[in-house]
């Protein structure tokens, strides 16, 4: 399909750069199947249009403070380098997108952190194995492991989105609002957005309600948010990202649907490990590994019933999963509903619940 089909006005003023407070405070757009006019809600009222035998399913995966900063170092010359940890390669070896790249060569040190905040010796060192064209490079740092994590946890900033970070710094109450209140598995560079509407509160309404929950992991990678650059979907390729969802957790999704009840898929990136882990017949087993799934419009979904997701970026693979949920004229209204009425866009803004076409 051509990409600029998933193209949409949006005002600036309408990207979110603070988070609703409380969480379950942001509004919600509420989209039926069939065309009919839609419901402004609140997510706190998410329990209302759920029922008893649904599960919801939320990724557990735990943002790590991905964006470093740090000192290009070549011989006697010095320059700063900003990088964004994107995907993890091995024990000592990560992806990254580097602002501005090209100061970067193979075989460059990088110096990190500050005497006393990193190990013994304060410091944190990587070398460039390799630069992309698109400004990725990948960097083998000097520690591994448990080691490597510790040190990157210690030095290492929020990872906000560049629509956020471009006009305010990230600041230390990020690092609890950019993150789920379950998140249990580190991994992720991007928030699972969705997830972060949900409180306590909340849960304690579902449970009242009969509406069971699960835990998947997809660990976010940045390259989901990014915009499609070619002019046709059949000519991107997706980043993959590590996911997995174990035997039970499968079987009692299949024995919840069995019995009538929906599958909820709180967010695209649970959306997404379901259906990666999902056979023809529809019914889901186990998966662990990578998967680089991409849902454009004509996509059969095979296991999800219900969508939480916030509101997309223009011509981003998430608002062409959407679109392919429910369907694409259908989410364009929707888009210009949310426009129209004041909806906050991307990670800290606003949500909409989505019932399959």
């Amino acid at each position: 399909m051509r990409t600029d089909l998933f193209d949409f006005e949006l005002p600036e003023h309408l990207i979110a750069l603070e988070p609703a407070s409380p969480r379950d405070s942001a509004r919600m757009l509420v989209v039926e199947a069939a065309p009919a006019a839609f419901q402004n809600a609140i997510v706190s009222d998410l329990p209302a249009f759920l029922r008893r035998g649904d599960v919801l399913v939320l990724n557990d995966t735990r943002v790590i403070p991905a964006a470093l900063e740090g000192t290009r170092m070549r011989g006697a010359n010095r320059a700063r380098v900003a990088f964004n940890l994107v995907k993890r390669l091995d024990d000592s070896g990560w992806r990254a997108f580097a602002r501005p790249a090209k100061r970067l060569e193979p075989g460059d040190r990088v110096h990190f952190g500050s005497e006393g905040r990193v190990c013994l010796t304060g410091t944190l060192d990587a070398t460039v194995e390799a630069r992309g064209d698109a400004g990725e490079v990948t960097l083998r740092f000097d520690l591994a492991g448990v080691f490597l994590d510790e040190a990157i946890a210690a030095i290492g900033e929020v990872p906000l989105p560049p629509y956020i970070a471009l006009k305010r710094s990230a600041r230390d109450e990020d690092r609890a609002t950019y993150q789920t209140i379950y998140a249990a598995r580190d991994g992720a560079v991007a928030a699972p957005t969705a997830g972060l509407h949900f409180t306590p509160e909340i849960f304690a309404r579902l449970d009242e309600t009969g509406v069971e929950r699960a835990f998947v992991t997809l660990h976010v990678g940045a390259g989901t948010f990014l915009p499609v650059k070619a002019e046709d979907t059949a000519q991107h390729k997706m980043h993959s990202e590590w996911a997995e969802i174990d035997a039970s957790t499968a079987e009692r999704l299949n024995a919840a649907r069995a019995a009538g009840g929906r599958i909820v898929a709180a967010g695209t990136t649970s959306l997404r490990v379901l259906e990666s882990a999902a056979g023809p017949d529809g019914a889901i087993r186990a998966f662990r590994g990578e998967t680089d799934i991409f849902i454009t419009p004509g996509y059969r979904f095979r296991a999800v019933d219900v969508l939480l997701t916030n509101f997309h970026l223009p011509r981003s693979t998430l608002f062409m999963l959407v679109s392919a949920f429910s369907g694409l004229e259908r989410m364009k209204a929707t888009y210009a509903h949310a426009v129209a009425n004041g909806y906050r866009f991307y990670s800290y803004g606003d949500a909409c619940l989505l019932m399959r076409a």
